[in-house]
């Protein structure tokens, strides 16, 4: 990214010079390098400023650009809140939300949607991996049921890209979101896919410039978008290797924690979950006073970092049907490419001490 911020600092949208040449080749590059990661043409990477964006875009620019006649919109009560609010505020503006719940175990059951879909069904909007819990959708499978009623499917993949193997075509969406920071590239920059072949038409939610083919106007942040096609192209040669490793610490982390606790309760699916999240609870133990304990040593947190400051407990968890105090014991913990042996012995021995001491062992 460096050469971007000073050496090479043309806008890539000025044809009229090598300056904007060299910025529109290296963009170029990155659109590739990020197409490549989920199987996607270059064609169809539109870049915005994160996923939250990426989420807006989708959800109301099909919504923008729908006809009369399909109004429905459906998702799950479990989703990130750049889904949930936005649809939230479709709904008030003459489109009609279904939320639908998932099971104990946060997935979805393909028979509540099944039942849900209409031909006035416009958008299904379901994430791939849950942010919170980890665990991962049968993005596929919902995509079969919407296609059968005419609907377009838009998945939130932020939690999935670079962890699982992601491939737009296998999983037959038609729209997806993610961010760069996931995937250890800049903050400020993600990507919205749009499906070319037969896929849907979005209104922008801006106007002023044709910048990424009108849909997302304004001038591309070159340093940004060649930062995230880089973290694309590593995690593209990486993932496996990283999913394997963490894998085997969570596993690690889980079962030391499971042999001081033997009541220690694991939200969301243990098994259909991407590799390295954990969310776990010691009942009668609160959730944020974990995370006050254990501050100093490790990063934790009791869900979604754009909730934090909220006395509530975790949307996400209370939709897995727990009660209340259950809810706020949950603690949010996750793994990734850096993560040693070494480091989760030592957020073992401090999380240990913490749910004891707070117990009052």
């Amino acid at each position: 990214m460096e050469p971007y911020w000073s050496e090479m600092f043309g806008n890539p949208h000025s044809e009229g010079h090598s300056f904007g040449w060299d910025a529109r080749r290296a963009v170029d590059t990155a659109r590739s390098q990020v197409a490549e990661l989920i199987g996607a043409d270059d064609d169809e990477i539109y870049f915005v400023s994160g996923a939250t964006e990426s989420c807006n875009l989708a959800l109301r620019g099909v919504a923008f650009a729908a006809s009369q006649g399909r109004r429905q919109i459906i998702s799950l009560a479990t989703e990130h809140s750049a889904v949930l609010d936005t649809i939230k505020w479709l709904g008030c503006h003459g489109y009609e939300v279904h939320l639908l719940p998932v099971m104990k175990n946060g997935l979805l059951d393909l028979a509540t949607l099944e039942s849900a879909l209409s031909e006035r069904t416009l958008l299904v909007s379901i994430m791939l991996a849950n942010n919170e819990i980890g665990v991962i959708q049968p993005i596929a499978e919902i995509s079969d049921l919407c296609k059968s009623v005419g609907a377009i499917v838009h998945t939130d993949a932020t939690q999935a890209v670079g962890r699982i193997g992601v491939d737009v075509d296998d999983l037959g969406i038609d729209l997806l979101s993610f961010s760069a920071h996931k995937i250890y590239g800049p903050n400020g920059v993600g990507a919205l896919y749009i499906r070319n072949r037969s896929g849907p038409r979005l209104e922008p939610l801006m106007t002023g410039g044709s910048q990424e083919g009108g849909i997302r106007p304004g001038t591309v942040a070159t340093p940004l978008v060649v930062g995230f096609g880089k973290a694309c192209e590593i995690a593209n040669a990486e993932r496996d290797i990283d999913a394997r490793q963490m894998k085997t610490l969570s596993d690690h982390l889980l079962a030391s924690l499971s042999d001081q606790f033997p009541d220690l309760r694991i939200f969301g699916d243990v098994e259909r979950r991407i590799p390295g999240n954990l969310n776990v609870g010691v009942p009668g133990v609160l959730g944020e006073s974990v995370v006050a304990a254990v501050s100093e040593e490790i990063a934790i947190s009791t869900g979604a970092a754009c909730a934090t400051g909220s006395p509530d407990p975790s949307h996400v968890l209370l939709s897995l049907g727990v009660g209340h105090e259950v809810a706020l014991t949950g603690v949010r913990i996750s793994l990734g490419r850096f993560t040693t042996r070494e480091q989760v012995d030592i957020a073992v021995r401090v999380l240990q001490s913490a749910f004891t001491n707070l117990r009052g062992w």
